[in-house]
């Protein structure tokens, strides 16, 4: 990604905020119409001129100047107008109150009448700029009824002439679809199938958002301090998954030296932070395998049984085909390869992972391990076929080369 289509992705949702703060949710559309017309007018004005000094206080600017035009044209707008004007010409996205404006307007698109799946888009659309394209990959539905549930759930924000307040008693209740979401959006920028492999900007953009978070106390919960554990665990790993020749790299071989270890010690506070609460959620039980994993000195010497514990009990939370994936390749590194097959082929609801490039490399890799190259090279095959990046398919070639597997028979 482009630095400007980076900052573009960062800055629009707080723009969005702070003009709603000001304008009221039911000027949303307005909002959002003055910040992409800003984003509009900076591309072809930055591409002439340069990015200036301060972009963020420019876009800020623009998009303030393009919605005084918007309002201008409604005879009822004298009220928003005055606010408006009445930013200093400095106003940008940095000021103090706008973290707060953020964690309002995330908390604002979670109220009860919409649904969860409804709530979670409205977040990843509003505040982390994400289009109705790349959020219907990430639910698996398509584009245009994505789009639908966008525009009814924007419609019913409309409702409200206000953002939601912290002191509100609901808070508790939307928190959760807001974590969801943000928890979509740390796993598209880590595990997504984008152009590229990692995508590391909507990694940052995640964890800039749940730091917002847990910067207010009524937001603050165990379940976000777990969240937040498992993304520094995790980000800490992005060193070494792909490795100087460009590939790739499973756990098993990665550079564990290369993991940031300041990272690692914020993920392990924070998941003791979250123990305070009454109850283990997801976030707490995904966590606690990724601490494992960033304590192990290698794949060899990792308690593969308490992985296997956490997956069961996570299981019990989240059945879901791909948690129980992840059991099976514990279970393959502590009992061997063929329990890791049996427990592959023992998932519930497999056909799900017809379409996960990853669960047929499972296959492939145990099928290896058991001396069966030729039934792993049809895995590798397969799952080569599913790669939703060149990265992917580069990787699972690599796999078919260093596995000496056999041609495939005439």
């Amino acid at each position: 990604m482009e630095p400007a289509e980076h900052l573009f992705r960062r800055e629009s949702g707080r723009i969005v905020a702070a003009l709603t703060r000001a304008l009221g949710v039911h000027r949303l559309a307005l909002a959002e119409d003055a910040v992409q017309d800003s984003l509009c007018r900076a591309l072809e004005t930055w591409k002439h001129h340069g990015i200036p000094d301060n972009p963020a206080a420019w876009l800020m600017a623009a998009a303030k100047n393009r919605a005084l035009d918007l309002l201008r044209r409604e005879r009822t707008a004298a009220r928003a107008i005055a606010t408006l004007e009445s930013w200093p010409e400095t106003a940008s996205t940095s000021e103090p109150e706008l973290p707060d404006d953020e964690v309002r307007m995330m908390l604002s698109c979670c109220q009860p009448r919409l649904t969860e799946e409804v709530q979670i888009a409205l977040v990843l659309n509003i505040l982390c700029g994400f289009s109705a394209g790349e959020i219907a990959t990430a639910f698996l539905a398509t584009k245009a009824s994505l789009e639908k549930r966008l525009t009814r759930g924007k419609a019913t924000l409309a409702g409200s002439k206000k953002l939601f307040e912290l002191a509100d008693a609901d808070v508790d209740g939307r928190l959760r679809a807001v974590l969801r979401a943000l928890y979509l959006l740390f796993n598209e920028g880590y595990h997504g199938g984008s152009s590229v492999a990692v995508r590391e900007d909507l990694c940052a953009e995640a964890r800039r958002l749940l730091d917002l978070l847990l910067a207010h106390p009524r937001t603050a919960t165990p379940a976000t301090r777990a969240l937040g554990a498992l993304m520094c665990l995790h980000a800490a790993r992005q060193p070494s998954r792909v490795g100087g020749d460009g590939l790739l790299r499973p756990l098993a071989e990665q550079d564990r030296a290369a993991w940031d270890r300041g990272l690692i010690h914020e993920g392990l506070a924070r998941l003791d932070a979250s123990a305070e609460g009454p109850t283990a959620t997801v976030y707490h039980l995904e966590a606690a395998i990724a601490a494992v994993h960033a304590q192990a000195p290698s794949s060899r010497e990792t308690p593969w049984e308490v992985v296997i514990d956490l997956y069961d009990r996570l299981l019990v939370l989240q059945p879901s085909p791909v948690v129980a994936l992840g059991r099976a390749l514990a279970v393959g590194e502590a009992r061997g390869a063929a329990a890791g097959l049996e427990a592959l082929e023992a998932i519930a609801d497999r056909e799900r992972l017809s379409r996960y490039p990853f669960y047929e490399a499972a296959r492939a890799e145990l099928a290896l391990r058991l001396g069966d190259p030729g039934r792993a090279r049809l895995h590798f095959e397969a799952a080569r076929a599913l790669a939703r990046n060149a990265l992917e398919r580069d990787f699972f070639d690599a796999r078919l080369r260093a596995g000496r597997l056999p041609p495939p028979t005439a």
